[in-house]
């Protein structure tokens, strides 16, 4: 039986990018009615990042926004708020992502929508969030990493610190707003009323570095880069082989053990400076320098092989993550008209959250909500043909 606890329940996305449509996608997934309004003209924004593009927006809009429906609308002319407001009458939750003041310029701020109907569980998707003296500026992923020091802790030592390759404060972002959400709709079931949910992309940034935060909040000293490498724990990286790399993690000391001992040297795990992990940690390059050199001299397959009692894996590219028999054995590769993306990571009395149907075109379902809101079909064709709307 196909698990949808938000059947019934109907979303208003007025977000753009990666963290909002992240939120309102994993809420489709559980069976939500996310109603996607987009500017007619442009659309979602992310429709325009390539280089990779689908019919009717790229790669990332694709993956972001799978299981709603598009409604084209020019929120800022009277007649598209109007439209607007009717489907805020309606809806369970709203989620926006303007920049802080813009939505209580054009009349849509919590307490104004929440005035309307009392049971709205509305969300902020923002950047600093709503307080201290950065609360009005714009943020996007990198920058976050940059200012909260994510960009400080990754690469290697002695060269720049670099961007993570994911978005993963947008998507960590996404997550919690949806999380956040579930949270209200259950309270809603007893109180009768909703909530305001906000989350930050600044926020989500920090709860990413926090032992490295509350390290610096004890000391006042930095971290720095440890490349693959974790700080707390060694052996944890990666290592060169003959002709590969595999990451191994032996995170104690009985795995330290059996590590020496498969790569031949058994004596490391007696040595008073490897003998518990603060020791490995504190003559980390003097340990390394071994293991190296040991691993170096066979190729991957081999070590794969003899290390089958240690946390060890290869280092794939996405090419070959793609290709790889446990990728697709997870059933997170999804097909949506042919298209191959990925469903929710979350699986329910064993069966995969799937998404319910693929991103849509602009402006596709136009016709279809607004006619849901009660508006006739000439109407719709009036608005189409002033421009407040637009069908996909």
């Amino acid at each position: 039986m196909t698990f949808r606890p938000l059947d019934g329940i109907r979303v208003v996305d007025l977000t753009s990018s990666l963290a909002g449509p992240t939120c309102t996608e994993i809420l489709g997934a559980l069976g939500a009615d996310v109603i996607k309004v987009e500017h007619p003209g442009r659309g979602d924004e992310a429709r325009a990042w390539g280089p990779r593009f689908f019919d009717g927006g790229s790669v990332m809009f694709f993956a972001a926004n799978a299981s709603k429906r598009s409604l084209a609308l020019d929120v800022k002319d009277t007649r598209g708020k109007e439209a607007l407001l009717r489907l805020v009458d309606r809806a369970d939750v709203f989620v926006q992502s303007m920049r802080a003041g813009t939505v209580e310029r054009h009349g849509l701020g919590p307490e104004a929508l929440r005035t309307r109907n009392d049971r709205l569980v509305y969300c902020s998707v923002g950047a600093f969030g709503r307080v201290g003296p950065l609360a009005g500026q714009p943020g996007y992923d990198p920058l976050m990493q940059a200012f909260a020091g994510i960009v400080s802790i990754t690469g290697e030592p002695e060269r720049p610190g670099v961007r993570v390759g994911s978005s993963l404060i947008d998507l960590g972002t996404g997550v919690w707003a949806a999380l956040g959400i579930v949270a209200a709709l259950h309270e809603r079931a007893q109180s009768g009323r909703g909530r305001e949910v906000d989350v930050a992309l600044f926020e989500t940034a920090l709860s990413l570095v926090g032992y490295q935060l509350t390290d610096a909040l004890r000391t006042g000293v930095a971290s720095g880069r440890f490349g693959t490498a974790f700080p707390l724990i060694v052996p944890y990286e990666v290592f060169p082989t003959a002709d590969g790399e595999l990451m191994i993690a032996a995170a104690n000391d009985r795995l330290f053990a059996r590590l020496a001992e498969e790569i031949g040297r058994p004596e490391l795990a007696a040595d008073p400076r490897f003998r518990t992990n603060p020791d490995r940690v504190a003559n980390r390059e003097a340990l390394l320098t071994l293991v190296r050199e040991r691993l170096a001299e066979r190729t991957s397959a081999y070590w794969l092989e003899a290390l089958q009692d240690i946390p060890v894996a290869p280092v794939q590219d996405l090419a070959e993550v793609a290709a790889h028999e446990q990728t697709h054995a997870t059933g997170m590769v999804q097909a949506l008209d042919g298209i191959e993306t990925l469903a929710a990571p979350l699986q329910i009395d064993r069966e995969r959250v799937a998404h319910q149907a693929p991103a849509p075109v602009l402006g596709q379902h136009s016709a279809e909500v607004l006619a849901e809101l009660g508006y006739t079909e000439a109407e719709i064709a009036e608005l189409a043909d002033i421009g407040v709307t637009r069908l996909g």
